[in-house]
């Protein structure tokens, strides 16, 4: 069960679960806010006329809603599903099964640290939800960036912590790719396209990189990193050291960004 305390705020995305069903509109209870009650008005639940408001939502069913509104005086949220699309739902979802996870986790630490889970929280856990916002984050952090995390917290918990974190998380990444165009006219241009490859793979600095063939004159580059940012700085580095490398000797070079 999520720890969120208080309301959401007003265009939060929030998982719910249906709880009743009306001609007016669906109550449901907010997972991740102590199962706070909700409010979908029927003209919220779908876009055009709902004649029958159960053909889109069910008694029991995981919904994700936008908030429109909360009272908190009275304890009122109003939400919105047709508010949200098929790409935030699915986002969504997965960032509460994540969160989800990461309480869990949690409870295995304070049961190797032999504490309450209430006291994991005081001791560590609450601190990581500043600094991450989400507790999974953290985990993710810290399979993905040890030294740094060993670094940045102290305590009697980061062992058991790394150590569960290690067990049950994989390090986040992402990949990307593109296509470098690479010819030379000059008698030994094939030795000069493999020098300008190889100085471009040195120039990822032991970044993740791959350069293939994949056809004379294509050559595909591949980047995997913790972040997109990382991920285009080193695929910035690399082609534009490879291509440099080739025009310097005469050669020609371009680059084509493709979509993973």
């Amino acid at each position: 069960m999520s720890r969120a305390k208080g309301f959401p705020e007003n265009g939060e995305l929030v998982v719910c679960t249906v709880t009743n069903v009306k001609n007016f509109g669906a109550f449901v209870t907010l997972d991740e806010y102590d199962g706070k009650e909700g409010f979908v008005h029927v003209r919220d639940v779908a876009t055009g006329w709902v004649k029958y408001i159960r053909d889109f939502i069910r008694e029991g069913q995981k919904i994700v809603c936008k908030v429109l509104g909360v009272d908190s005086s009275k304890g009122h949220i109003d939400l919105s599903l047709k508010s949200v699309n098929d790409h935030q739902k699915r986002e969504k979802i997965q960032q509460w099964k994540n969160e989800n996870k990461a309480e869990k986790l949690v409870e295995i630490i304070a049961e190797r640290m032999s504490v309450p889970v209430d006291s994991a929280y005081e001791l560590f856990a609450n601190e990581l939800l500043e600094a991450y916002e989400t507790l999974y984050g953290a985990f993710e952090s810290a399979v993905a960036y040890p030294e740094d995390f060993t670094e940045e917290f102290t305590g009697d918990w980061v062992d058991k912590f790394m150590e569960v974190a290690k067990e049950n998380v994989t390090p986040p990444f992402v990949e990307i790719d593109g296509i470098l165009e690479m010819a030379s006219a000059a008698p030994n241009g094939v030795e000069l396209i493999k020098k300008a490859l190889v100085a471009g793979m040195k120039a990822a600095d032991g970044a993740h990189a791959e350069i293939t063939s994949i056809g004379s004159p294509r050559y595909r580059v591949v980047v995997v990193a913790s972040e997109y940012k990382e991920a285009e700085d080193v695929m910035k580095r690399v082609t534009t050291k490879a291509m440099n490398e080739l025009t310097a000797s005469g050669g020609i070079a371009s680059l084509k960004r493709e979509s993973k």
